[in-house]
């Protein structure tokens, strides 16, 4: 193997820039050319690919977003689209191929490993919802964005003595609203995963209300239901006003943290390293602390679950 390429698809998350930087690096330590393809697989399919170096990557561990940019390809479902993607790499002489992304993105990764062409994969999502890996790059900077939210809107919610009910992100996974509001103490967390008992939601409130408090936080994953209907549901069952916050794409931008940061770096350096040891269809993710590789099969395939032990605590913590 002499040539790998890069690319990253999909969502963007903050952390991706550090694991860009991992994989050109760890490929020019290897004494390989590495190439990013702009664009994600648009950019693959209209041979936007460009050499990179050192100085490509210098100065980006920090910066949210991803530097070669993402788009989603209608063109790349089809198969002659695909052909085009495949023709373009063996035109460059690109030997291996590193994606970036979630479950739509290593979907078309296995298409190109199904071609006949090496690829891995580092899971790139603020979601966190790829089975096989505890954790993906930009989901703790995305929690601890919604946190800073909820530590902001909670200061007004107790000057006005309201209820706040704060729509994320999450259309299929509850991760985001479950982490997010255990660590910012909400009131009551909805998630995707779990059909909403509205009216727990109310009792909760009311309890509260007993005892004195004033304020009141609910997080609610976008995949439940939309944060207006959703209020309305609890208007009209207590006859209360409730204020609606949609964070929606703010929680995908800012400076990645330390931990996605490091994350990314080591996942982006294995996923070289397995294309250097022949090998292809597998996902970088990590476990406890040690990076492990995972079938991108079982990754797209298998479904990750809501820990619901985590769920159950933040409702005992938020009698």
């Amino acid at each position: 193997m002499k040539k790998i390429a890069l690319l990253t698809s999909g969502g963007d998350a903050p952390g991706m820039n550090a694991a860009i930087r991992a994989v050109v690096r760890t490929g020019i330590y290897h004494n390989l050319e590495v190439y990013g393809i702009e664009r994600g697989y648009a950019g693959l399919i209209d041979g936007a690919i460009r050499k990179m170096n050192l100085g490509s990557v210098a100065d980006i561990i920090q910066r949210g977003g991803t530097i070669l940019h993402t788009a989603r390809s209608k063109e790349f479902m089809t198969p002659e689209g695909r052909q085009k993607a495949l023709n373009n790499l063996k035109t460059n002489g690109i030997d291996g191929l590193v994606v970036i992304g979630g479950d739509g993105s290593f979907r078309g990764a296995i298409e190109l490993h199904n071609l006949g062409f090496p690829v891995i994969g580092v899971p790139g999502t603020i979601d966190n919802d790829i089975y096989g890996t505890e954790l993906t790059i930009g989901f703790d900077t995305a929690i601890n964005t919604v946190i800073d939210a909820i530590n902001r809107i909670r200061d007004t919610a107790t000057s006005h003595e309201r209820v706040f009910l704060v729509e994320v992100m999450g259309r299929n996974s509850g991760w985001i609203a479950l982490e997010a509001g255990l660590a910012g103490g909400a009131e009551s967390i909805l998630v995707p995963e779990i059909e909403p008992n509205y009216k727990e939601v109310v009792e909760r409130i009311k309890r509260g209300i007993e005892r004195g408090k004033r304020h009141s936080i609910i997080l609610v994953a976008e995949g439940v239901d939309s944060a207006y209907n959703v209020s309305k549901k609890i208007e009209e069952m207590m006859g209360i006003d409730i204020r609606v916050t949609v964070l929606g794409h703010i929680q995908r931008g800012g400076t990645p943290t330390a931990l996605d940061r490091i994350i990314a770096s080591r996942m982006g350096g294995l996923a070289v390293e397995l294309l250097l040891q022949g090998k292809s269809n597998l996902m970088t993710g990590i476990k406890g602390k040690k990076i492990v590789e995972v079938p991108l099969d079982d990754a797209v395939n298998k479904k990750k679950e809501l820990d619901l032990e985590a769920y159950n605590l933040a409702g005992i913590l938020s009698i």
